[in-house]
């Protein structure tokens, strides 16, 4: 699905541009600004490859052999031979939106001018973008530190008609090939360009962006889930309400127990359980009661991350680069830190997220705690099963996720002869970061196919939302009866939370649920 053009300039990119580019295939542009911004760069560069001094990037070599001067004749040689050195990533491929991600903030930086390289070096990222050519990127390479290295340099070998790309169709070809195929020129890197392509924490940057997308769709999805959980375990809506929520004022917290509030409306499972003859449980378990401080903290874990990804998308990440005034410096710009610590943070909170929502599943599973529900929701019990495996996945699920929520970030090896001696690990946050996000929403997935079941179990009528997200739900799902084949139901499950259309259809109800 192709959107409309993002123009890439000397500003930094949104990350719904990000988003677009990088899973929908947007194509860009570059900026008339952004080019003129290179050309201004690129000439001190050119100036500085005619001195005599060296100077680091442009005349010498990287790394433990910054000392090394090397002579013109060789610079050429010196940037094609750095790049590919670096591209020397293993293990399974990278996904195509990731990698598509990391061009395109390569891309952005490239557009700030502050990089030195010829505004045809970018015009060629954004060329390989548009032609929906992937270079294949291994998952192992990056240590955060110095950029993600080794997947921007299967990028930058790429551009070079270098490597292997996927196209359109997902068919590997070398790139020169497929280049050529898309009437693409390879380019010929000259002084500091290589450098330059491979020395940004854009990767990490990717995978944390597309994460926060996923996760601002998920929580309000997590909320509906706990409400429904609510209303199939004959809970109170009580606790949730708006001054009490006051007396502790965490925006997320109020975020999350507005909208349990909003599905939980016009129930009539909470107003048989509020009636004054109904017998009243003086509290509900934590799982319950506790769902807006939880998903709330996680809400606003999410908000510091998106502060923190907004800093680096407005940042130009290079090492030398080209300040305003003409200088070029040395720094430690591209040192992962400040992404690969909010990149385990998120991991941290999405584990909870994804622990409490299995401990509401399993309450409606179990007849002493669930107020009426037959055993694991079965249709026989004892000759049907109901849901009691979904729940054992759940479990093993999370498991995971706190196995995945170990920091990588603490973690620290020295490389380049100990001139790289303290990295970030960034790239290691961030991939299991990507399958943390997935498997809390498998989770919640499975904790909506079981409330919806026990609610219809309960014949009594959800609240307007409730009953709009079970009716959407029941278009991939049937409803309770004897046991089936259970995985292809948990499946349609998963695709009806990922898709966005488990919240699609809580805001046909109250448009206002985010």
């Amino acid at each position: 699905m192709r959107t409309g053009i993002v123009t890439v300039g000397v500003d930094a990119l949104s990350p719904d541009e990000v988003v677009a580019v990088a899973r929908h295939g947007a194509p860009v542009a570059l900026s008339d600004d952004a080019v003129t911004a290179m050309e201004a760069s690129r000439a001190i560069i050119d100036a500085l490859a005619e001195d005599t001094r060296p100077h680091y990037g442009v005349s010498t070599g990287f790394g433990a052999l910054a000392s090394k001067s090397i002579p013109g004749a060789l610079r050429a040689q010196l940037q094609a031979s750095l790049v590919r050195s670096h591209a020397a990533s293993s293990g399974a491929e990278v996904e195509r939106e990731v990698v598509r991600a990391l061009m395109l903030l390569r891309l952005s930086t490239l557009a700030t001018g502050r990089t030195g390289v010829r505004a045809e070096v970018a015009h060629a990222y954004a060329s390989l973008l548009n032609a929906d050519l992937t270079p294949l990127v291994g998952e192992y390479g990056s240590l955060g530190c110095s950029g993600d290295l080794a997947p921007l340099a299967h990028c930058a070998l790429a551009v070079m008609g270098e490597g292997h790309v996927r196209d359109a169709e997902g068919v590997v070809h070398p790139a020169g090939d497929a280049l050529a195929a898309a009437g693409l020129t390879p380019v010929a890197l000259r002084e500091k360009e290589g450098l330059a392509l491979i020395n940004g924490t854009d990767g990490m940057l990717g995978m944390l962006v597309m994460a926060i997308h996923d996760l601002r769709e998920l929580l309000p999805t997590a909320d509906i889930a706990a409400a429904l959980s609510v209303e199939a375990l004959s809970g109170t809506d009580a606790v949730f309400a708006a001054d009490l929520q006051a007396l502790r004022p965490h925006p997320g917290q109020a975020d999350s127990a507005a909208v349990i509030r909003a599905v939980l409306a016009g129930s009539d499972i909470i107003a048989d359980r509020t009636a004054p003859t109904a017998f009243t449980r003086v509290q509900d378990a934590y799982s319950l009661r506790c769902a807006p401080q939880v998903h709330g903290a996680v809400r606003d874990t999410v908000a510091h991350a998106e502060l923190v990804a907004g800093r680096e998308l407005a940042s130009a990440v290079d090492n030398p680069v080209v300040t305003l005034d003409g200088r070029v410096e040395s720094n430690g710009n591209f040192h992962g830190a400040p992404v690969g610590y909010v990149l385990d943070f998120l991991a941290i909170a999405v584990a909870d997220l994804a622990s409490i929502s299995e401990r509401r599943t399993d309450r409606m599973l179990d007849p002493a705690r669930s107020h009426g529900l037959p055993p694991f929701l079965a249709d026989d019990p004892g000759v049907d099963s109901g849901h009691m495996i979904a729940q054992y996945t759940q479990a093993g699920i999370v498991s995971e996720l706190k196995r995945l929520a170990v920091p990588a970030s603490v973690d620290s090896i020295p490389t380049s002869a100990m001139q790289e001696d303290h990295v970030s690990m960034g790239w290691a946050a961030a991939r299991k970061l990507r399958r943390a996000v997935d498997g809390a929403q498998r989770v919640v997935a499975v904790e909506i196919l079981t409330a919806a079941r026990a609610i219809d179990i309960r014949d009594s009528a959800p609240g307007p939302v409730g009953a709009a997200v079970i009716t959407a739900l029941r278009e991939e799902v049937a409803g309770p009866g004897t046991d089936r084949y259970l995985a292809p139901e948990i499946a349609a499950a998963v695709a009806f939370v990922q898709s966005g259309r488990a919240l699609a259809a809580a805001r046909t109800v109250v448009g206002g649920i985010r």
